[in-house]
């Protein structure tokens, strides 16, 4: 065991972080373990990737429909290019609203440039947050669209470490 990772330690590390930290007391340590390194190395890591900004937070990645939120919808709007960013943040910051982000349109189909995903555990609750949210923004008469899901085939957090880094740090 090293006071630091070497390179192939480090992408296992990130493979096994993306899965999500283990359950335990000493989460870390346990992470150390799987790659052959010391606890220390593994929080230094950690520290080094957080200060240079390769993430902001360590979280949770809720299971929203074993939860009971099954009413879960993406609102759709197509706001004017030189509003995007200040509704987007506006919109970014209201509660209710789980995820907001711009994307560019698909003319002639799809005039859509601003999504926002809302959970919920009933229809009619999502449709008034939603009705609320854009009168209280004054967006109400913006051309929009709620979609609502129908069904889940994926929920994760993201994924970025190389194939090779998975297999190793899963293998």
């Amino acid at each position: 065991m090293t006071g630091t990772l070497d390179h192939s330690q480090a992408m296992q590390l990130r493979s096994l972080l993306e899965a999500g930290l283990p359950l335990a007391a000493r989460p870390y340590r346990m992470l150390a373990e799987r790659i052959g390194a010391s606890e220390q190395a593994v929080l230094e890591q950690v520290r080094h990737w957080s200060e240079d900004g390769l993430f902001r937070r360590v979280g949770l990645v809720l299971k929203h429909r074993a939860l009971g939120f099954r009413a879960n919808a993406m609102l759709v709007l197509d706001i004017a290019d030189d509003q995007v960013d200040e509704v987007g943040r506006r919109l970014g910051q209201a509660a209710g609203i789980n995820l907001c982000y711009q994307r560019p349109r698909r003319l002639p189909d799809w005039p859509y440039n601003l999504f926002c995903m809302v959970h919920g555990r009933e229809r009619e609750q999502v449709c008034q947050l939603i009705e609320n949210l854009l009168a209280e923004h004054g967006l109400s008469e913006v051309p929009h669209q709620l979609l609502f899901s129908t069904r889940a085939f994926k929920q994760c957090g993201g994924r970025y470490a190389p194939p090779a880094a998975r297999e190793l740090a899963h293998g």
